[in-house]
């Protein structure tokens, strides 16, 4: 196949086969042909491997990553795409091409039927405008994969890798951190897509815990402390834990003090393991 990253080969196999860019789908596709390679590197994409990407585009991290590992499911929600693809990816005979949406496949399922006893990474350029649901969804779903490495928009990547305990974290980023360890890998320019977007880029890479269910949690309850608190972040964690949870004050004031935290402390100023304590005592309160 000619070169994808060649703005005439994409905009030649668009008109040949009636392609139109979609913003519904937020489809932005790569045109630095030094993107893709990194993408694939950095993210297990190499023998013993299986891959699953989301999202293809007009495959050209499909076949980047079909270089380096031994089996690729490429999950594509966007019939039109289907006859493209035939096209760009018929040298490979590792990829298998899933029309569907992530969020509605069951992606465990396809896993094991997929890969058998493959480890297995995903790899993908996701839309913006999805981003978070689709990572939560890999990330709760407690799926066998070994790592994840994601295009999201800069100031996505910035959340969740920042640091818990920073003005710059989250909810997600607790989420992230939870299941995972994140880290940013490079900066993706605007001029990278086509068409170009009106913001930069990053890839991250979020390695998997093997158990990320800390002892003696209950991890619904963490979640909702969590959720609760940073809702109402400029609050101070008494005031939101108890107006959201319907916890009494004076219990937050206590767990407070015997988990060593000021009274007025906010949630964004915890690390995850004082997170933890805190969930711990507040759980049975």
């Amino acid at each position: 196949m000619e070169n994808l990253t060649n703005i005439s080969v994409v905009q030649d196999l668009a008109r040949r086969h009636g392609f139109h860019f979609s913003k519904g789908l937020g489809q932005n596709f790569l045109i630095n042909p030094t993107v893709c390679p990194r993408i694939a590197e950095l993210g297990n994409a190499r023998p013993g491997f299986g891959v699953l990407e989301i999202g293809t585009g007009f495959g050209v991290l499909t076949a980047e990553l079909a270089k380096r590992a031994d089996k690729v499911v490429a999950v594509e929600i966007d019939q039109r795409l289907l006859p493209v693809l035939e096209e760009t990816l018929a040298d490979f005979d590792n990829v298998k091409i899933v029309p569907g949406d992530i969020m509605k496949i069951d992606v465990a399922a396809l896993l094991r039927q997929e890969f058998g006893g493959l480890p297995v990474a995903v790899c993908a350029n996701l839309p913006y405008y999805i981003t978070s649901p689709i990572l939560m969804l890999l990330l709760e779903s407690r799926l066998p994969l070994t790592s994840i490495t994601v295009m999201v928009q800069k100031e996505a990547a910035q959340r969740l890798c920042a640091q818990v305990g920073t003005r710059e974290a989250g909810a997600i980023t607790v989420g992230v951190h939870y299941y995972g360890e994140a880290r940013q890998l490079f900066p993706v320019s605007r001029g990278s897509f086509m068409p170009a977007p009106n913001v930069d880029s990053a890839v991250i890479r979020i390695d998997l815990h093997e158990n990320p269910h800390p002892e003696g949690l209950d991890e619904g309850f963490f979640f909702r402390m969590v959720k609760a608190g940073f809702s109402q972040r400029r609050k101070t964690l008494a005031n939101s834990l108890a107006s959201l949870l319907g916890i009494p004050k004076q219990a937050v004031y206590a767990a407070l003090e015997q988990a060593g935290l000021a009274p007025a402390a906010r949630i964004e100023q915890l690390t995850m393991e004082q997170l933890f304590a805190l969930a711990r005592i507040l759980q049975s309160a």
